[in-house]
């Protein structure tokens, strides 16, 4: 294949796709590129293996800190785990990219994206999910696509399609959308409370400039001389198997479907008997039968085809009955309750939220700024997170048992929905100093944990009296599309989720979203029927939240006895070296003698904590002192620590210590400093001068009553 190169311009902001250039034994691969970000992607077919019977489809990307012209650190210096925005940015291309492929398609699949290098403006990921589609094409695999993906951003009143790093910083939105010539694919957005219209016309916004890079698929496909290789005709099967089933089970699966008032473990039962009985008679079937042969030959066509059955059962209940397997209508919530405080104040926070069997405990945990996360693996600038959210997803939520790993890219993607969700709610670092962290324990899981940690870790973090702005709370909508006929789900259960075409999840307060995940099971959806799911989630998501403020309706005063106290100052920045010492050894001095733990920014912000306020006091008072600008004819209240034949020394701050000359003790000739003063001695003192040299040089003459009497006040105060 020759070299071919394409470009695409939105506002000035251009994307040019690079054919033939690198990864020639690849399927398919493209570079593409923006700015000076390049990122390859290569889309790769194995031969299916014996037994598999699904899509075997990998999506990795990856980042290399030479495309930012870095070394990496560490004993090997070269690339370890991947930072959590790694793992967030390989889910945000195989979420669009997977549901395009055919069901019936089995061979090995897999999608790398690398970032070869990288600036300070344009930001990869959406460069990443374009050429994923970009390299499944040339790779010629069944594909429905082509799909793309785009960022809007909102500068002022304007949406911007693409932002920049600053850009995007610097507005109220952040929205990923993806999708095909179909409708909308995915949709991936942060927001700062705006109203559900905004949101709309954004997702709209971004569509529209996703058509236009489908159109530059087709024309480069076309230029090389490919086809787009759609679904295939699957072969003739045997549908013996699935009459015989069909046949023994509808009658029983729909009268279960139509139990409103079994729970998720009763029908689950019911619906695993009725299979069992099904395997049964299958096994009583002469060797020979075909029916027999087909079931042994694949030991997961029965449960296979039985769930088959039951899914076209429950969708056709929803759209022609308007009703659901619990009951529900349409657009309604199941029962929710809240508790907060459920664990001690060693704990410094608790939120227990339950939505039907959705049980999720969220708990707070306040730190200082020594514990915010640093990010330096990263290739965008270093940064550190102030609120961190993590989402633990344990077997026993759904039943089952299964080794505990670490977190899997599931848990990393619904811990950062969370914590986008929170994040626009939260107060700014000089409103409250502390480091954030939210861990949500997904006790019982039956659809939308995600959702339910939003709501769990709201709650949280009013009891621990972190002041949010204003509560937030979440719903999953979901879709059933059979042929014209759609019906939008409101909070979606697990076997809706499971059977279901959609997972729509918004989070929001009761003036607007916060952050926005969809993702589809069919090939795209109308902006019409988007946006009916944005409104209907309003309704939800209020509804939550009346129930929510109904355990607490806004934080509380007073945070845990055992969460830190912090004390926030600032300090001339030229003076960090001097409260910090030579070798740490003045602010190790400092911790020592109070217990306090000193963190100091580079802008001279100096935050101190101690688990006890009093202590948190002394240390700022000895900082303070420290770093206190004197003037001269400044009082002060001061103690003498030392003296020799020429005068006394005297601390009248903490870490401030001047010389009273023999000649400044008193108003007359003194023989001895002895004679005046003692090591000990309370003195008042006024600065008499600063020399070149730095020296404080203190007298005891020429002090006002009145600026004696206000020294002493302030000591006492300090």
């Amino acid at each position: 294949m020759g070299e071919f190169e394409k470009s695409i311009s939105f506002d000035g902001r251009d994307i040019r796709l690079k054919v033939g250039l690198l990864a020639p034994q690849a399927g398919g691969s493209v570079l593409i590129e923006s700015g000076d970000t390049r990122v390859l992607v290569s889309a790769t077919r194995s031969s299916a293996r014996a037994g598999v019977d699904f899509l075997p489809l990998t999506v990795d990307y990856e980042e290399r800190l030479y495309a930012a012209g870095r070394i990496p650190g560490g004993i090997m210096r070269r690339e370890g785990r991947p930072p959590e925005r790694v793992t967030l940015t390989s889910r945000l291309i195989d979420r669009p990219l997977r549901p395009l492929f055919p069901s019936w398609l089995r061979d090995d699949l897999q999608v790398v994206a690398y970032t070869l290098s990288m600036d300070e403006l344009v930001p990869p990921d959406v460069l990443a999910v374009t050429g994923a589609s970009i390299a499944t094409l040339i790779a010629q695999i069944p594909f429905d696509g082509p799909m793309a993906a785009v960022r809007v951003g909102l500068v002022g009143d304007d949406f911007i399609i693409n932002p920049t790093y600053a850009e995007t910083e610097a507005g109220d939105l952040d929205l990923v959308v993806a999708g095909t010539s179909h409708g909308v694919i995915m949709v991936e957005a942060s927001a700062n409370q705006l109203p559900e219209r905004d949101i709309i016309e954004a997702i709209e916004f971004g569509y529209e400039a996703v058509q236009d890079l489908i159109q530059a698929q087709l024309e480069l496909i076309d230029e090389l001389g490919l086809k787009l290789v759609q679904e295939e005709p699957p072969e003739e099967v045997d549908t013996s198997l699935e009459n015989f089933i069909s046949e023994r089970a509808t009658d029983e699966i729909k009268k279960i479907l139509s139990q409103f008032d079994l729970d998720k473990k009763t029908r689950d039962a019911a619906l695993d008997a009725v299979k069992e009985t099904i395997s049964t008679a299958i096994s009583e079937l002469p060797e020979t039968d075909p029916i027999q042969i087909a079931a042994t030959e694949n030991s997961k066509a029965l449960g296979n085809t039985f769930k088959s059955i039951t899914k076209k059962l429950m969708r056709r209940q929803i759209v022609e009955d308007n009703i659901r397997v619990d009951g529900r209508k349409l657009d309604e919530v199941r029962p929710v309750s809240c508790q907060v405080g459920l664990l001690p104040k060693r704990v410094h926070g608790t939120g227990l939220f339950n939505r039907g069997l959705t049980q999720v405990l969220s708990a707070v945990t306040l730190g200082t700024p020594g514990d915010a996360q640093n990010l330096p693996d990263d290739l965008q600038a270093e940064q550190a997170k102030r609120y961190m959210h993590h989402y633990n997803f344990p077997p026993f939520s759904v039943g089952e048992t299964k080794p505990l790993r670490a977190p899997g890219r599931r848990e990393i993607g619904h811990g950062a929905l969370a914590e986008r969700s929170i994040v626009p709610v939260l107060p700014t670092k000089e409103e409250f100093p502390y480091v954030i962290r939210v861990v949500s324990e997904v006790l019982s899981s039956n659809g939308s944990t995600s959702m339910g940690s939003v709501c769990g870790s709201t709650l949280s973090l009013m009891d621990a009296g972190v002041p949010i702005s204003k509560p937030v709370s979440g719903a999953a909508m979901g879709l059933i599309k059979e042929g014209d006929e759609i019906r939008v789900l409101t909070d979606i259960q697990g076997i809706e989720d499971f059977l279901g075409d959609m997972d729509f999840k918004v989070a929001g307060t009761d003036s607007g979203i916060t952050a926005l995940q969809m993702d589809m099971k069919i090939s795209g959806l109308s902006l019409e029927t988007v946006a009916q799911a944005v409104h209907q989630a309003k309704d939800a998501r209020l509804h939550i939240l009346e129930k929510m403020l109904e355990a607490i309706d806004q934080p509380r005063s007073e945070m845990s006895s055992y969460a830190p106290r912090l004390l926030t100052i600032k300090i001339d920045p030229d003076m960090i070296g001097l409260v910090i010492g030579p070798g740490g050894k003045t602010i190790k001095g400092i911790t020592e003698e109070t217990g306090a733990k000193i963190d100091i920014e580079d802008d001279g912000t100096v935050t101190i904590s101690a688990m006890d306020e009093g202590r948190a006091r002394k240390a700022r008072n000895i900082v303070q002192g420290m770093t206190r600008k004197l003037n001269e004819g400044d009082v002060y209240v001061g103690r003498v620590t030392r003296i020799i034949p020429i005068g006394a020394f005297v601390e009248f701050l903490p870490g401030k210590e001047g010389m009273i000359h023999i000649s400044q003790l008193a108003d007359y000739r003194v023989g001895k400093v002895e004679d005046e003063v003692a090591v000990g001695d309370e003195v008042i003192i006024k600065v008499r001068e600063i020399d070149g040299k730095g020296r404080i040089n203190l007298t005891r003459l020429g002090i006002h009553p009145d600026q004696a009497a206000a020294a002493r006040e302030a000591a006492v105060n300090r």
